[in-house]
């Protein structure tokens, strides 16, 4: 399997078969949730055909001057961004694609130079890779434009692309791709990798991250916990067990700040409301454990069909942001959607 990589192993296994016996499929999709380790994985296979991992691992998107460039290009106008596409390529042969912009979108001209750098034959050796992270962050044109790049393949290329769920790609791009699903980690798997990178506040790191190394790494504990601290208030207003003026001056500071954006929100609303949803049920583990008594008192006072509609207009509140609609007004209406009449 690769080496340093954790959780997974029916799928690294599977890759390395490829491999092994010179049977790589030209598009592989890998689908699953944010952090659970999809690029990390190719560029563990990358390195293991071209050489040079150090080279390939600079483009990790988790690294601080790759987060940096793609947060100053934000403040790039958009003409900019279009006649610079973003990518990182350390390694010549391997070229990483990513969404970009105040939206975080993949753009047609990224998936347009995907096209034309497609046609470079290797440097070295045989095989070039490209990653499409975050294909799900496409439009229909920009998805459309891929299409072409996926029918007709150079002989050297070896295209992954990631989602966090493969259905929200279109129909064209799944059936041209082998698609493996990767499995959030147990939690032995979790404290294995917190050990190796000598992570701080472990165990609270392996419960928020719900089985996501990447997540776990990546998380800074008093940010999180501030964003939580604002979706709690937003679920207690909704469910009628504080007052809307109460979410309305928690929420201030969210609302206040252009450089917050709300998508940063939807991971702490979705592990409150999973809380929410095992301890409604019965169920004993929750996430969030140092907000147990107050998810407890939450979860006693709404049914489950409050619950699903929570979840439901968490799920409309999200694809709403990628519209780029305001954040305040959708917020409120979130809470007064689901707030009890009366």
């Amino acid at each position: 399997m690769f080496e340093n990589y954790y959780g997974n192993p029916i799928v690294s296994t599977a890759l390395v078969k490829m491999i092994e016996t010179d049977h790589i499929s030209q598009t592989i999709l890998l689908a699953g949730p944010e952090g659970v380790g999809k690029a990390t994985m190719v560029r563990r296979f990358a390195a293991r055909i071209l050489g040079e991992p150090n080279r390939i691992e600079q483009d990790d998107l988790s690294l601080e001057h790759n987060r940096s460039l793609i947060a100053e290009r934000e403040k790039w106008p958009s003409e900019k961004r279009a006649d610079d596409p973003l990518l990182f390529a350390s390694h010549p042969d391997f070229v990483t694609f990513c969404p970009e912009g105040p939206l975080r979108q993949i753009s047609i001209q990224q998936m347009r130079l995907v096209k034309s750098r497609a046609q470079l034959r290797p440097l070295k050796g045989r095989w070039r890779v490209f990653l499409i992270d975050q294909l799900d962050r496409a439009n229909i044109q920009a998805a459309d434009s891929l299409l072409k790049t996926l029918e007709e393949p150079p002989e050297h290329l070896i295209l992954f692309v990631t989602a966090e769920n493969s259905f929200d790609l279109p129909p064209t791009i799944r059936s041209r791709s082998v698609i493996f699903h990767l499995s959030p980690l147990a939690d032995e798997e979790m404290r294995a990798f917190a050990r190796d990178r000598q992570l701080k506040d472990a165990e609270k790191r392996i419960s928020l991250a719900g089985g996501c190394p990447g997540v776990a790494a990546s998380l800074d504990l008093a940010v999180y916990e501030k964003r939580r601290g604002v979706m709690l208030a937003l679920l207690e207003s909704a469910a009628g067990a504080a007052s809307f003026g109460a979410w309305v001056r928690q929420s201030e500071s969210l609302l206040a700040s252009k450089s917050e954006k709300l998508d940063l929100y939807f991971k702490p609303l979705y592990g409150l409301l999973s809380d929410l949803v095992s301890l409604h049920g019965g169920g004993n583990h929750v996430r969030n454990a140092d907000l147990r008594p107050a998810l407890e008192k939450l979860a006693s006072r709404v049914s489950f069909d409050w619950l699903r509609e929570a979840v439901e207009a968490a799920d409309e509140l999200e694809s709403l942001q990628r519209r780029n609609v305001q954040k305040g007004p959708s917020l409120d209406n979130y809470v007064i959607k689901l707030r009890p009449a009366g």
